[in-house]
């Protein structure tokens, strides 16, 4: 009872603050925000989505309700951390079935919209031609379809930065960058000198989502630390450096750096071994039953003779 009693609620609150059109849609009209009279993100498409409601219709109030929902999760495809005038696709999604979604940066709704992919509790926002001014903080967060409005809790925060706005940094590794299984590596990012202000140093890695480890610098370096790596760590790594506050702005990435793990030689003589006694073992078989085969020819030719007399 408690919980239906909240939903009429705050939906008496957002009705106040809403307007109802002809054909009986719930929408928003707080005023909009400088940030939407003129949007920072003019390249914002959505893959698969219907039309999207623009111009004089507005999106409707999101109620928020503690604990009404499972907050959702946001990625980023292929990263979170890309150049400018490339692309980029951020994913939300739950568990929940038949919501619509909604994209934030900050505290501003980017857009709300129905997904064809409602059904499966997915939505794609696809962001092209990025540029220094799409960097920022994006939440994602999702409410029923139909009255009232209640949102889920909003997704943890993406970090999405454009890179291109400092000087590379240098990225170094003790050994040449060769390590084997079970050792620590550690790679060292630093940045030039002519930069000042509070930074933050991301390692990416080829192929990665985002960064695999974030942290604040020592002076103008920080030691990035793999520890207990195995031959999964094998790839090629870079770092960036970028301000910790808006406008997020961020450095080229650094040269690649190589780094390949091969497995301890006692594990792969261990390998070679398990491997010939697996050969061995085939081996055996084949040669069993190819004998039996032999034999039950061999019987079979004993007996025709005696079947003919």
């Amino acid at each position: 009872m408690i919980p239906e009693f909240l939903c009429l609620f705050c939906f008496g609150l957002c009705a106040g603050q809403g307007s109802i059109t002809t054909d009986g849609e719930f929408l928003r009209s707080y005023p909009p925000s400088p940030s939407l009279q003129t949007p920072r993100f003019p390249s914002l498409s959505f893959r698969g989505f219907p039309e999207s409601r623009r111009g004089t219709k507005s999106h409707p109030e999101l109620c928020f309700l503690p604990d009404s929902f499972p907050k959702p999760s946001l990625t980023a495809w292929p990263s979170s951390v890309m150049p400018p005038k490339s692309n980029v696709t951020l994913q939300c999604q739950t568990s929940t079935k038949n919501v619509n979604f909604a994209l934030r940066k900050g505290k501003h709704v980017l857009e709300s919209v129905q997904s064809q992919y409602s059904s499966v509790g997915l939505a794609e926002f696809r962001l092209t031609d990025l540029k220094t001014s799409n960097a920022g903080e994006y939440t994602c967060e999702y409410y029923r379809q139909g009255l009232p409005y209640v949102s889920s809790q909003p997704s943890d925060v993406l970090l999405l930065l454009v890179t291109g706005d400092f000087r590379k940094p240098s990225l170094q590794a003790h050994r040449r960058g060769e390590a084997t299984a079970g050792d620590t590596v550690t790679l060292q990012c630093q940045r030039p000198d002519n930069v000042f202000g509070p930074v933050m140093f991301a390692l990416l890695k080829a192929g990665a989502a985002g960064p695999i480890q974030v942290r604040t610098p020592a002076g103008k370096e920080t030691d990035f630390s793999l520890q207990t790596v195995t031959v999964s760590d094998t790839g090629n790594y870079s770092c960036v450096y970028f301000l910790m506050k808006a406008p997020f702005w961020a450095s080229h990435p650094s040269d690649r750096l190589e780094v390949r793990v091969t497995a301890p030689p006692g594990a792969m003589s261990r390998d070679y071994t398990t491997g010939n006694l697996v050969r061995l073992g085939l081996a055996v078989i084949i040669v069993v039953i190819m004998g039996a085969l032999v034999v039950e020819a061999w019987c079979s030719q004993k007996e025709s003779p005696r079947g003919s007399a």
